[in-house]
């Protein structure tokens, strides 16, 4: 009886808060980074693979409750997947470029369906506003994906002083996007092509865009809330 109510509410907490676990699995990840990402640790780059596979398909899952259209993450989803598994098989880094760049795709297409889910609700939820910190987190994403991929196609585009002559690493370059989106501005990285600095442009645009109408929307529906109930 206690594992079946135990199952129940998992299940309810599932269809009433989609966006808590998409939201805890990219907090996760973060830890699963620092843990595997030195070469060194046996597997560390596989159980990586399949960790952000798993994400990926937490992202379609999320997309599923939002109004976005469902077929086209399943689309995305699939074909990331696919040029993954490609990659892997023949060791060919171009596919793992272009597998990179579909799940920067598939993270910005789940990160618009949540923000049209947030701004279509009279009343601010719990889920929304873990579908806020969910959206946060898969724009910064997105965007570090991006910046991995214009690494690979104009190889010196970021500077970091630590090793100047090598390539960031995806944790590195996702600092930098939750650096950058949230205005922290840390500029130990440093965009130097203008490819690197329109991608960096963009990303301040999505940041500033979004504090101002989506958190400030949630803001002002909460203190109507709220006024309303201390005016009943």
């Amino acid at each position: 009886m206690n594992h079946n109510a135990s199952s129940r509410n998992w299940s309810s907490i599932a269809r009433r808060h989609p966006s808590s676990f998409l939201l805890a699995a990219q907090l996760l990840s973060l830890f699963v980074y620092v843990a595997l990402e030195d070469k060194a640790v046996a597997g560390g780059q596989f159980i990586l693979g399949a960790f952000g596979m798993l994400v990926l398909l937490l992202v379609v899952w999320v997309v599923l409750h939002s109004p976005a259209i469902n077929w086209i993450a399943w689309i995305i989803a699939a074909l990331a997947i696919l040029v993954y598994l490609a990659s892997w098989g023949t060791s060919n880094p171009a596919l793992v470029i272009w597998a990179t760049l579909l799940e920067a795709t598939l993270y910005f297409y789940g990160a618009g369906g949540l923000i049209v889910y947030m701004m279509g609700d009279e009343h601010v939820t719990t889920d929304d506003l873990f579908a806020a910190g969910a959206t946060f987190t898969l724009i910064a994403w997105g965007f570090a994906y991006l910046y991995l991929v214009c690494q690979a196609w104009s190889p010196g585009a970021f500077s970091y002083a630590i090793h100047p002559q090598e390539p960031l690493s995806f944790i590195e370059l996702l600092f930098l996007s939750f650096a950058n989106l949230s205005a922290t501005g840390l500029s130990d990285i440093i965009p130097v092509k203008s490819s690197s600095r329109v991608l960096v442009m963009l990303e301040q645009f999505a940041g500033v865009a979004y504090i101002a109408v989506v958190v400030s929307r949630l803001i002002g529906l909460t203190i109507t809330r709220l006024r309303d109930k201390g005016t009943s």
